[in-house]
């Protein structure tokens, strides 16, 4: 069993913000429910997590969660709120932590994250999902893809996190979330190395973990999904109308 983290503290001030009044994106409705009790729910379907403590607003109290679900509140910035999170635990053992922002997350996207970590020793797993993948299941949705040696990718958002890690890495991790939607920001924080690579197209899978576990001085790892659902967050007025137009059944469920 694992405890989850759900990084509800993102205030809609940029392109939703046209197509919601919501203060926080995370209390955006989907089918008329806050987007965020849609990720809550599908950790607690997937009977793996044991405790959700959702960081954020007070107006989180607002929404129904499940039982053993937490509310705290959120700090400046996604690490520090990550770190709040962290400290309510108790614990040191390996914990989920996911945006509030993907609503489309089910319980097998979970379980299927968690089966394939388990497989493998390591600090940080971050999940990927290949751009075939993404538009066989939702065709026309725009996600910021990577191309690499073996495909190209886009990446997750639900994370199995070393609580140890954290503190280490607040400054650096702080840097890598920002510029998280710019391939090429990134490449310039990990080096020439990676803008090369990057230029002519030879950056690996392996290549990526390495610089990432070096820079972060941690163990880290990419894990390959074969859900899109992981990745599919809402940022923008299109992906909110994706998201909508799935609920009415407008588009195919992935199973």
């Amino acid at each position: 069993m694992y405890d989850a983290i759900i990084l509800a503290g993102g205030e809609n001030r940029k392109d939703l913000a046209g197509v919601s009044p919501q203060r926080y994106e995370a209390l955006i409705e989907i089918d008329g429910r806050p987007m965020v009790t849609f990720v809550a729910q599908a950790l607690a379907d997937s009977h793996k997590i044991d405790r959700i403590f959702v960081c954020g607003p007070d107006a989180l109290a607002n929404c129904r969660f499940p039982a053993n679900t937490t509310l705290l509140a959120g700090g400046r910035t996604i690490m520090e709120t990550i770190m709040i999170g962290m400290n309510a635990l108790g614990h040191q053992d390996k914990v989920i932590v996911a945006t509030a922002d993907i609503p489309l997350l089910t319980a097998a996207a979970v379980n299927d994250f968690l089966a394939n970590c388990s497989m493998i020793d390591a600090d940080l797993y971050y999940p990927i999902v290949n751009r075939e993948m993404n538009e066989r299941y939702y065709p026309g949705t725009r996600r910021t893809y990577v191309r690499l040696r073996e495909g190209v990718f886009t990446g997750g958002n639900l994370f199995l996190v070393n609580p140890a890690i954290v503190p280490s890495c607040l400054a650096i991790g702080n840097r890598l979330i920002e510029h998280r939607k710019n391939p090429w920001k990134l490449c310039c924080i990990l080096g020439w190395t990676f803008i090369w690579r990057f230029l002519t197209r030879t950056l690996s899978l392996k290549l990526v973990e390495k610089r990432v576990s070096d820079l972060l001085q941690i163990r880290g790892t990419v894990i390959q999904s074969g859900y899109p659902e992981l990745g599919i967050d809402v940022d923008k007025p299109s992906d909110l109308k994706l998201v909508n137009d799935r609920f009415r059944d407008l588009l195919p469920t992935h199973k």
